[in-house]
């Protein structure tokens, strides 16, 4: 009797358990985990960053043993446990919005804090998907405008000079965003854009107004180089990320090479 009575608490605490892990929204789960993901790494996060904080996500809801592989173009990520499941996600575009990043890390936080379900989650990271919260154009280029005067004279460069910049700078980076919105051509638009900083800089140094090119440029060609890929590519490496950190690199590399190659052309009208 004995006997029976202790084999049927287990078996129900069993049955317990296994409709308890019935109720975890596992699809569900790693589709909030995935799309968090996917918002951070194409927005300027590091690797590291994107599956420490997936994982994080799903431990919050309940699942203890989760696996994420993160490179710059693709994600998977697996549940393990009574019902695993894993999916794979491509990701295409990559751009620059430090802001998205935040506000998927706010939502990891209230996730961890049980303050949100999945399905609140998944609705809340679909609106953060769609926004358009990067900077009207118009402020991009002021920004540009005055980020190029204050490298000029960061390098040294003299003040007669910083308005020869600004507006080299200005003309390149603008270019750099048409050409961004009208073409899907890898490192053309670093191209273009750094060979027409060249020539706007050699042509304010050929008219008489600016006194030194090599300033003028150095200055007006910074708000193209890829300084944040640069850093992700160098945190991605020390975090033990190979395949991250080499195609980052490879990524800015290329870019760099594309940038140089600009300048080099525009010297041929020297």
């Amino acid at each position: 009797m004995i006997v029976y009575l202790l084999l049927r608490e287990t078996h129900a605490g069993s049955d317990g358990e296994d409709k308890m892990d019935d109720r975890l929204p596992y699809n569900e789960i790693i589709d909030v985990c995935l799309l968090a993901g996917k918002i951070m790494l194409q927005n300027g996060a590091e690797t590291s960053r994107v599956e420490d904080t997936m994982v994080r996500i799903a431990a919050a809801f309940g699942c203890g043993e989760s696996h994420s592989f993160s490179t710059p173009t693709g994600i998977i990520f697996s549940l393990d446990g009574m019902h695993p499941a894993s999916k794979l996600i491509r990701v295409s575009q990559r751009s620059t919005d430090l802001h998205k990043v935040t506000l998927v890390n706010s939502i990891s936080r209230s996730i961890s804090s049980k303050e949100m379900t999945p399905e609140e989650a998944y609705l809340r990271l679909k609106q953060i998907e769609k926004a358009g919260m990067g900077y009207p154009m118009w402020v991009q280029v002021f920004a540009a405008f005055i980020a190029s005067g204050c490298f000029l004279i960061m390098f040294q460069g003299q003040w007669s000079d910083f308005i020869w910049s600004c507006i080299a700078g200005a003309m390149g980076f603008s270019c750099l965003l048409y050409l961004h919105w009208l073409l899907e051509v890898r490192f053309f638009a670093e191209f273009i854009a750094s060979l027409v900083v060249g020539l706007v800089a050699l042509l304010f140094v050929q008219i008489g107004v600016g006194s030194h090119l090599d300033t003028i440029i150095i200055g007006a060609v910074m708000p193209l180089v890829p300084g944040l890929l640069i850093t992700n590519a160098a945190r991605d490496l020390i975090a033990g990320h190979l395949v991250s950190g080499l195609s980052k690199g490879a990524d800015a590399g290329l870019t760099a090479l594309a940038i140089g190659a600009g300048i080099s052309a525009a010297f041929v009208f020297l």
